[in-house]
């Protein structure tokens, strides 16, 4: 029997937007999402509070600050376990279908592999997510109406952005649990910066990404072990003036890992990513206006 394909009332993402947007900065959240429909919760084999591991928990909500600051903020209302915005449109493993994939579908990237294609196949610590396999056209219809819409939006930022600016800048905003495979949270830093090691922003963005981090007490990584996924790559040419730059942020520095509760250092952490931010966009000012005058 296929299965139901649901209908999607739902908006695909939420936008946040400044009542006038006045630097080239755009902040993204794509793993944040909580709306998590009946007929995926029934084609599931996990309770809902498993299914939830993989989400990006409150990172929007962190990232709230920046419309005050003059940037628009996108966020998913789907969750990643649902379809991945972070992924190709059409990654998926063949494994989890009943019926054959067409030949545009990409069956062999590593992502794949490892279970985490566009449409998820595991969450958090390999838990598989489906009690029987998938029809295509259920994962059509989520790549169709919620991946899509998402991109499509961004797609317009980062070009309204840049005709408007010059450049375009894009913050890519996750977060990562402080243990993976029984790693204590010690050997995790605090939050890693991701530019595909140098290939999707330019240095002094990431510079003041890490300093400012610095300054502020936190323990930072660049590009390990995220380096950045797909968005980073996708949207992320310094050449062209387009610049994409990851941040993943230890949940523990803000929540209950359990419970996906705030408790007590949400606040502080908001407070210390509004400075972060501040400092992001002052430079890709600084930034934007080196490229008018080497233009002039």
């Amino acid at each position: 029997m296929a299965n139901p394909i649901p209908l999607t009332p739902v908006p695909a993402f939420s936008l946040s937007e400044p009542g006038e947007q006045t630097n080239p900065v755009i902040f993204g959240s794509p793993h944040s999402g909580t709306h998590y429909p009946d007929t995926f919760i029934e084609q599931s084999r996990l309770d809902p509070m498993t299914l939830r591991s993989s989400e990006d928990a409150h990172v929007n909500h962190l990232f709230r600050h920046v419309t005050e600051q003059g940037s628009p903020l996108i966020s998913a209302r789907f969750p990643r376990a649902y379809v991945d915005l972070n992924r190709e449109p059409y990654e998926l493993d063949p494994r989890m279908f009943s019926d054959p994939l067409p030949p545009y579908v990409n069956k062999r990237s590593p992502r794949v592999a490892s279970g985490l294609g566009t449409i998820p196949r595991i969450v958090s610590d390999r838990c598989e997510i489906y009690r029987r396999p998938l029809s295509f056209s259920d994962a059509q219809h989520r790549i169709e109406t919620i991946y899509r819409p998402y991109h499509d939006r961004l797609r317009v930022l980062m070009t309204d952005t840049f005709a408007r600016f010059g450049i375009a800048v894009l913050i890519d905003c996750h977060s990562m649990p402080s243990k993976i495979r029984g790693e204590p949270m010690q050997g995790r830093p605090d939050i890693i910066i991701g530019n595909r090691f140098g290939r999707s922003c330019a240095s002094l963005l990431t510079e003041v990404a890490l300093e400012s981090l610095a300054d502020l007490g936190y323990k930072t990584t660049l590009n390990k072990p995220y380096a950045g996924g797909f968005i980073t790559e996708h949207y992320g040419k310094p050449a062209a003036g387009l610049h994409a730059l990851q941040l993943e942020i230890n949940r523990a520095l803000y929540m209950d890992e359990q419970t996906l509760e705030l408790h007590s250092g949400a606040d502080k952490l908001a407070r210390d990513l509004e400075i972060l931010t501040a400092d992001i966009i002052t430079e890709s000012a600084l930034l934007e206006r080196r490229i008018s005058m080497a233009a002039e």
